[in-house]
């Protein structure tokens, strides 16, 4: 398999997975199905530690785990084609519901729908937050207690716009990354 076909193969099963998958953790089982089992990409350990990788880097694990895939498997175009993979078919789909809204946004039995799907918004919310304090407590880094605490006042109590606090988590956690790799 030449270069182009395996970007080619990269990108179409990435997109595949991230069709068909709800994201989060979800994903992980089918990424090591076919990044491991069917194309042979990766043996799995080192799928494993890709994800762990994954997990204590700030942002969504499907799209941390994706990249990290990508780079081992083809380099720096490898990582680039599995974010656009990863991300494309949530956007698309945004982007059709976004389209569509504003055509039913005043149909009631839609609005039901709508604010019962808000109890699964948030119990998902609450065990995205679970997971991440399990992860912050593992690690017992009195920077993520830190940052963690913080993050959560500023958003709960002002108007502080939460791409600052995103920038500000991703620096955090690339220079404590950083400064393990370098103490090892």
């Amino acid at each position: 398999m030449n270069k182009k076909e395996r970007l080619l193969d990269l990108f179409i099963t990435t997109f595949a997975i991230s069709a068909s998958t709800s994201g989060g953790y979800a994903i992980i089982s089918m990424m090591k199905d076919k990044y491991v089992n069917k194309h042979k990409w990766l043996s799995e350990e080192e799928m494993l530690d890709l994800l762990a990788i994954a997990q204590s880097c700030p942002g969504p694990i499907a799209i941390n785990t994706s990249v990290l895939v990508g780079y081992k498997v083809a380099g720096v175009i490898g990582a680039i084609i599995t974010i656009i993979a990863t991300t494309l078919p949530p956007l698309i789909i945004m982007s059709i519901i976004a389209t569509f809204y504003s055509f039913f946004k005043d149909n009631a039995t839609l609005n039901y729908i709508m604010k019962g799907m808000l109890s699964a918004v948030s119990a998902l919310l609450l065990s995205v937050s679970i997971d991440l304090f399990t992860n912050i407590y593992k690690q017992n880094s009195i920077v993520y207690y830190l940052l963690f605490i913080i993050s959560f006042i500023l958003v709960r109590f002002t108007n502080v716009n939460i791409l600052l606090i995103a920038l500000l988590c991703a620096i955090t956690g690339i220079i404590n990354t950083i400064r393990k790799v370098e103490n090892r």
